[in-house]
């Protein structure tokens, strides 16, 4: 079992910055590769960013120049770094982990993860 706890959501002016932490426990951290998720309210879960076991990153074009991902093997923690924050970022944010995928992978199914935090609301105000 793979345990995933969220955490740095909060409300937040268009244009600010947050970082989401992920800490993870049950397996060793470096098998893993994880990944961000969000769902807005009336809305589709949608793929975020992910970074493979390798460190490899994946990034939906939506947030591509503003969020980075990265992870920190030694803390068991995968970050989300959000800068340039808009309104349409409102969402529940959702780590996920699995330890079946290719070293270099970054899957943007959420299908395809296993393992899923329980969600950290961002609000960004316009």
């Amino acid at each position: 079992q793979v345990h995933l706890v969220e955490s740095g959501g909060g409300l937040v002016q268009a244009g600010g910055s947050l970082r989401l932490s992920c800490a993870a426990s049950g397996r060793t951290f470096s098998s893993y590769a994880m990944g961000w998720f969000r769902q807005a309210p009336e809305k589709e879960r949608e793929f975020v960013a992910a970074i493979a076991r390798g460190g490899i990153t994946n990034y939906a074009d939506s947030v591509k120049g503003r969020f980075t991902i990265s992870r920190d093997n030694a803390k068991n923690t995968v970050y989300l770094q959000m800068n340039s924050l808009k309104p349409e970022d409102t969402a529940v944010y959702y780590c996920a982990a699995d330890v079946t995928f290719d070293i270099w992978a970054t899957p943007a199914a959420g299908s395809l993860y296993a393992y899923w935090g329980q969600g950290t609301q961002v609000t960004v105000s316009s």
